[in-house]
């Protein structure tokens, strides 16, 4: 893989991390000042592999992110609807 697709591949990670920090559901978190400090500290890498396991480890995050979202909305849901709906009664 060359150098500029994973640059591409690397900003393309970035943004998307940035518009999912947009809705962190903890805004004590710092989800958008963490997720810099780490992108700076991987800046310097030049071995292919640390590369891409530093690319796995932020679609680690976008993935964990979105079922995080993905919960909040589906607790949302069950939250809408009375609890006599589940009794078969």
């Amino acid at each position: 893989m060359s150098a500029r697709s994973t640059r591409i591949r690397a900003l393309s990670l970035y943004k998307d991390l940035h518009r999912l920090g947009r809705d962190y559901p903890d805004p004590s978190y710092d989800f958008h000042g963490r997720m810099r400090t780490l992108f700076e500290k991987n800046r310097n890498l030049t071995d292919k592999d640390e590369i891409e396991n530093a690319l796995k480890l932020g679609e680690y995050i976008k993935k964990e992110t979105l079922a995080l979202y993905s919960l909040r909305k589906y607790r949302y849901l069950k939250r809408m609807y009375p609890n006599s709906m589940s009794d078969p009664s």
